[in-house]
């Protein structure tokens, strides 16, 4: 099975509305190679450690996770989770464990 990076890389670098030279600069990579990388990146033809994809998903805005979820559903809610402050998450997660108690 594919590694779901390069959709999710794409998605959210396209939602930025950022290049992809830009994305890879402001990532840390060497700007003469940027583009390419990222480019290699979201056609799968290779696949960023975890630094890198750290570095493009603060470039972005987002949590890590989001690239390695197969699941879209799951992707949005991480977008989201990545947006509260940490009393939120908190919140959020309670909410959540009551929810799926109610559900055995």
């Amino acid at each position: 099975k594919t590694t779901p990076v390069p959709k999710r890389l794409k998605e959210a670098r396209l939602s930025k509305g950022i290049s992809q030279k830009t994305l890879g600069i402001q990532a840390g990579i060497d700007e003469f190679s940027a583009s390419a990388r990222i480019n290699h990146y979201e056609r799968g033809r290779h696949t960023p450690d975890y630094q890198t994809a750290s570095r493009i998903a603060r470039v972005l805005g987002i949590p890590t996770a989001y690239f390695y979820t197969e699941d879209d559903i799951l992707s949005d809610i991480i977008c989201l989770y990545g947006t509260l402050r940490k009393t939120d998450k908190k919140l959020l997660l309670k909410e959540l464990g009551h929810f799926a108690q109610k559900r055995r």
